[in-house]
């Protein structure tokens, strides 16, 4: 079962999909606890995704047990708001709004609280997970490592400039603020990466033209670095940044259910192993 649903923060309306577990995935005296999933939709994106690939992701892992919330940013989707008008702590924000209207929207295990983020919601949903220890595990899909390099490349330089120039710049529609790009500047996820204590699986397609997939090579280096926490990479051929094709989008939900799933079962292991 899903539906949509609007979480307030701050002055602004937050568009949301919450996708509940299927029946008869929870088992035990007094049916366990639900594990919990928020998807960070990418730069200028929305919680349907390209070719709806995060609806399929939500739907899918809903009948492996997990309870899915998808969202739009403020200013994407169906959101109130501006998106370009705020800086990448604002994303912040709005994601732990998320997280804890949907850890307060059913029974779940606060051990096993994971964020998928893709693109620039990847980096978001790493600085999120620094910030908020609610988070357990991430699971980071083709994720911005530089933000401020790979978004002006993204929008181009002439759009920071306006922006710079002028206060605000066109893009797609979109009025973004020099604060915006400013915060981007600020934001270091390789940095930030070595402070999150829970796994981490990194998955990258090697047809990727608008973040490379050398990223995901860096990003496992730096997580090996921690003394706590293991990082998985995935890196599918000829994938491209939003996974579109029937054949890569599948293999993208595969692999991110079947890692969830080896999580799931250590958790399960060590439940028993302490009873």
């Amino acid at each position: 079962m899903e539906r949509q649903i609007v979480i307030k923060h701050e002055n602004e309306e937050i568009a949301a999909s919450i996708h509940y577990p299927a029946k008869g995935k929870q088992e035990g005296r007094c049916k366990l606890r639900a594990p919990l999933v928020v998807i960070c939709h990418g730069f200028v994106g929305s919680r349907i995704g390209v070719d709806r690939l995060f609806v399929k992701t939500a739907r899918e892992l809903a009948t492996e047990g997990f309870l899915v919330v998808r969202f739009d940013y403020i200013g994407c989707g169906e959101s109130s708001g501006n998106y370009g008008e705020h800086g990448i702590d604002s994303l912040i924000a709005q994601t732990r709004t998320v997280l804890e209207y949907g850890l307060d929207s059913f029974d779940i295990d606060p051990t096993r609280v994971t964020l998928i983020g893709h693109s620039l919601g990847g980096a978001v949903a790493l600085l999120t997970a620094v910030k908020d220890r609610r988070v357990k595990n991430l699971v980071l899909w083709s994720p911005v490592g530089y933000p401020f390099t790979d978004i002006v490349k993204i929008t181009g330089r002439r759009v920071y400039d306006n922006a710079i120039k002028n206060g605000r710049a066109d893009y797609l529609g979109y009025g973004f603020t020099s604060h915006f790009f400013d915060s981007l500047g600020t934001s270091q996820p390789f940095q930030e990466a070595t402070k999150f204590t829970g796994d981490v699986l990194v998955v990258h397609g090697t047809s990727d033209e608008s973040i490379p997939v050398d990223y995901a090579f860096l990003y496992q280096k730096v997580f090996w670095t921690r003394p706590e926490g293991r990082c998985d990479k995935e890196i599918l051929f000829q994938a491209n940044h939003t996974y579109s094709s029937g054949e890569h989008q599948s293999e993208l939900i595969r692999k991110t259910r079947h890692w969830l799933g080896g999580l799931e079962a250590v958790q399960t292991d060590w439940q028993h192993w302490m009873i």
